[in-house]
């Protein structure tokens, strides 16, 4: 199941919007951790930088949502969803 996580799609939303520089709106990212998902190949740094990012959009309280964009833009790209995989963990 490693493939999950290395063909997983960016959890950008493409919202881009980070109110004094911090983390995005859209997807929690902040601009480090954007470029570290693109530079990341293993499970173990992918499957950290999601439960970050999804601890901080629920605090938030904008983790269903993204949930929601996030799993129709995995459908779109054909790509398997890694949220399936977290939920089991």
């Amino acid at each position: 199941m490693a493939s999950v996580w290395r063909k997983a799609p960016s959890p950008c939303i493409s919202i881009c919007k980070r109110p004094g520089g911090g983390a995005c709106i859209g997807c929690g990212m902040t601009k480090r951790e954007k470029k570290d998902f693109k530079k990341s190949r293993k499970k173990g740094e992918r499957k950290k930088l999601f439960r970050t990012i999804m601890a901080r959009l629920d605090e938030t309280g904008r983790l269903a949502r993204w949930k929601h964009v996030y799993r129709r833009r995995c459908e779109k790209k054909e790509a398997p969803c890694p949220l399936d995989k977290l939920e089991k963990d």
